[in-house]
């Protein structure tokens, strides 16, 4: 795999002060979701940097910067809370089996070119599972904000509890949430160019509670390893065999969204392309490097990405750099890491659960389309409270359903059955003349467009209108794709009437469309010399076809 195309020297000064700048802001968001997952902070740290270094390595988004995200840390904190439930002993080992999984299915992503399909989906099933994803994870920072343990059952767990939640709340905890929270709301724009919101934050947050309330029961982040990983062997059991597999495919196909979507913004503002299918392949390694030593599963990071890039990033050496910065960090700096307070950490997550929802979309979906507004509204329930890929596989299915609805509606508007003069069918002259000679005995049946599957209908209905006549001239000219429903809607028309003994004429036949016509004998059904290339012609030799029925 050549890595040559991302990474140069060129760019040297602005691409290390990108990736200082994009570690800086990777330090608190690692810490943040490596807690926020149940993995702990040692894995959120492994994570970003595995995963990132990897994916700067071998991805195809040169500017790209991958680390744990809100949506990732979303799903790993449901696959650790089951798999640790069912076996407490192997549960954790086997949930980054699971990152690896998903690894290994990005690698297949890639390498069987399937890049391009993935974010193919509508607007209103991507918002709605981000906004979903949003709201998981600001309900799921609600017990560590209020200064206690999360409740077993996850969204639904925490939301019955939080009577209780409330009546145990633990003030100084919850004030140095909300002292964290406050800072990344209000924190100047202007600033951030010197210092990211989310660092300052985790610095006076973790002051304060050791400078005002260094003896009071603050639950802190507690020891972190330090040195080198150690290696993870896959971990499986018969029992829990399937649902790992299909975690791993949610965690896959959620990062490679996450991913290429970032890579789409990072394309935007370097008025770069990126390799989407080289960018799943470099995910899939980082993914399974950050599995096989404890870390927790990453993507491409929108925030970490744009920093990068506006700060001087633009090889994959702003991500390398990211990386090696975070990992000295972590091997001689982890101890001073200690102390920061779950409390500012669950404010730093809260925050991104709030950016994660999209407001913007929220505000207007009803304006621009109610049954756009009723999917989306859909699939945030789903995904808070059913199952992230029950959420999407209902809403592309809903989606898609209406969008073929209101496509086959328009098509059908192109098909058209005539036997005299009408208006929406660009007639030359001689042919009008020829139609009302003919006196309603030809039928001129005309397709354009595209004819998908949900056009069949329109195809018979057409035909059937018209019942007393005796040649058809089919008119395929503007007919670029003709689908296979479409096509056996046609064979029955063209089969109907030559049962009739009506004589039947196709014109202007070609590429596709005829290709699918003869693989399915239609062109077999038609004399060869009534297969023609001119509608006037076609119109003459029905017309002459017809002499001894005229009235």
């Amino acid at each position: 795999m050549s890595i040559t195309n991302t990474i140069h020297f060129r760019n040297v000064k602005g691409d290390i002060f990108g990736g200082i700048t994009a570690a800086v802001i990777a330090l608190p968001m690692a810490l943040t979701f490596g807690v926020a997952s149940g993995a702990g902070a040692s894995a959120g740290l492994w994570g970003a940097i595995l995963v990132g270094f990897f994916a700067a390595l071998f991805g195809g988004t040169p500017t790209l910067i991958s680390e744990p995200t809100g949506p990732m840390t979303v799903v790993m904190t449901a696959v650790i809370a089951s798999l640790t439930a069912a076996n407490p002993d192997k549960g954790l080992a086997m949930a980054f089996t699971v990152v690896m999984l998903a690894g290994v299915f990005q690698i297949l992503f890639g390498v069987f070119k399937l890049g391009k399909y993935v974010t193919l989906m509508p607007y209103t099933v991507i918002s709605g599972f981000m906004s979903g994803i949003g709201v998981i994870l600001i309900i799921l920072q609600i017990a560590p904000f209020l200064g206690q343990a999360s409740p077993k059952g996850g969204v639904v767990g925490t939301v019955q509890n939080i009577p209780n939640l409330i009546s145990g709340i633990n003030p100084l905890e919850t004030l140095l949430a909300a002292i964290t929270v406050a800072i990344l709301f209000f924190y100047p724009r202007k600033l951030k160019k010197y210092m990211p919101p989310q660092l300052l934050a985790l610095i006076l947050g973790s002051l304060i509670s050791i400078l005002l309330f260094g003896n009071a029961d603050i639950r802190r982040i507690g020891e972190i390893s330090v040195g080198l990983p150690s290696l993870q062997i896959p971990t499986f059991t018969p029992a829990q065999i399937q649902t790992m597999l299909v975690d791993g495919l949610v965690l896959a196909m959620l990062g490679c969204i996450d991913a290429l979507l970032t890579s789409l913004v990072a394309d935007s503002l370097t008025r770069t392309e990126h390799d989407s299918n080289k960018e799943l392949i470099g995910q899939g390694l980082g993914n399974l490097a950050s599995g096989l030593f404890g870390g927790i599963a990453g993507a491409g990071a929108t925030m970490g990405t744009v920093v990068n890039i506006q700060t001087g990033g633009r090889t994959a050496v702003s991500g390398l750099t990211r990386a090696l910065v975070l990992l000295v960090v972590v091997l001689g700096l982890s101890q001073y890491l200690q102390g920061i307070p779950l409390a500012v950490l669950a404010g730093i997550a809260l925050k991104v659960g709030i950016d994660i929802v999209d407001w913007s979309f929220l505000k207007r979906a009803h304006k621009i389309s109610v049954k756009a507004a009723l999917i989306m509204y859909g699939v945030i329930a789903l995904t808070v409270f059913v199952d992230l890929i029950v959420a999407v596989g209902v809403g592309v299915f809903v989606a898609n359903i209406l969008t073929i609805e209101r496509l086959s509606n328009h098509r059908a508007d192109t098909v058209k059955a005539v036997t005299f003069d009408d208006e929406e069918i660009d007639l030359e002259p001689e042919e009008k003349k020829l139609l009302e000679e003919a006196n309603g005995k030809v039928l001129l049946f005309y397709l354009s467009g595209p004819m998908i599957f949900g056009v069949a209908k329109a195809i018979s209905r057409e035909h059937n209108l018209i019942n007393d006549y005796q040649a058809l001239v089919l008119d395929l000219s503007d007919v670029p794709i003709l689908g296979v429903t479409s096509s056996l809607a046609l064979e029955n028309a063209i089969q109907e009437a030559v049962e009739k003994g009506r004589h039947v004429f196709l014109v202007g036949v070609r590429g596709q469309a005829e290709s699918r016509l003869r693989k399915l004998g239609v062109m077999d059904i038609v004399s060869p010399d009534n297969i023609m290339s001119d509608r006037t012609a076609a119109l003459k030799e029905a017309l002459i076809s017809i002499e001894p029925y005229k009235v």
